[in-house]
């Protein structure tokens, strides 16, 4: 295995995470960064939620309930980052439903917030991008931000626009999915061009805690991990309704392709099993 050597000038002492942040960036930019595909939320806004795994994975934010435990106050300012639909907002809502909150959600897709809004009366919606964002400084006592950072253009401009709408010792939640540490991922089996648009868009867990913490963030970073046999004939349906945003990044060759290969699959076997694993990021930055 080729080793990797990362130059470092002498005379400049740089930090050995300054250092690597700056060779994994450089890294990314080389590997096409800056042509990283935008997902479309306008034409799947209508199928988003018939995903059923995404209506039965959100759960209460137990990060949220301990800062409220822990930050008591008459009010609370929180912010669901890239809110989609609602979905996460609307789950919180209901739970905490006896503490005084100011819900606000902020998206970039127009369709996405239009259903939020359907749905959700008492929040503040706001149209807008990550990387510039119509709030005041230090805003906000939470903010969430759950599968959605791999979708900002400039990760860099997002996250000090993170910090300037936090108020001090506020917490900054990303939730994602780690594709660097799921390449058994039934998708990437499939559909293996997705693995490497998503190279183009998802940050290393090092370059996260590096990024954070030259902001001045004390930051938490857990991975949650789970290897298994999955039934194929079980995940068909998800590649067919195509709202899995890596899925409408691919060529449509490439997803039909992939689409057909798990029929013939299921067809020739319908209990036919693959390993998959899969893995999600959480991230908790104080902001101090």
């Amino acid at each position: 295995m080729k080793s990797l050597r990362i130059p470092v000038k002498k005379k400049q002492q740089l930090p050995l995470c300054t250092i690597l942040t700056n060779y994994f960036l450089s890294n990314n930019q080389k590997a096409g960064i800056n042509d990283m595909k935008i997902t479309d939320y306008s034409k799947i806004a209508d199928k988003y939620e018939n995903n059923q795994y995404r209506l039965d994975e959100i759960q209460v934010d137990n990060d949220l309930k301990e800062y409220f435990d822990n930050h008591p106050k008459s009010m609370y300012q929180v912010l669901d980052l890239a809110c989609g639909t609602g979905l996460y907002l609307d789950h919180q809502i209901k739970y905490f439903d006896k503490r005084n909150i100011c819900w606000h959600g902020l998206d970039a897709s127009e369709d996405m917030l239009i259903k939020a809004m359907s749905k959700l009366k008492n929040v503040s919606f706001v149209h807008g991008q990550a990387e510039n964002m119509r709030y005041e400084n230090e805003s906000f006592d939470y903010i969430s931000n759950n599968y959605a950072f791999h979708h900002f253009l400039n990760k860099e401009a997002a996250l000090d626009e993170i910090y300037r709408v936090l108020k001090k010792n506020g917490v900054y939640k990303l939730h994602n999915i780690a594709i660097h540490d799921m390449k058994k991922w039934w998708i990437y089996h499939y559909f293996p061009t997705a693995y490497y648009e998503d190279l183009k868009r998802f940050w290393e867990k090092g370059v996260l805690f590096n990024e954070l913490s030259r902001r001045e963030f004390i930051v938490d970073i857990q991975v949650k991990y789970r290897l298994g046999k999955i039934k194929v004939s079980d995940y068909v349906g998800y590649a067919e309704n195509r709202d899995i945003s890596i899925l409408t990044l691919i060529d449509d060759h490439d997803y039909q392709e992939g689409l057909e290969k798990m029929r013939y699959d299921v067809k020739h076997d319908p209990q036919t099993t693959i390993v998959n694993d899969f893995a999600e990021i959480f991230v908790v930055s104080k902001k101090g």
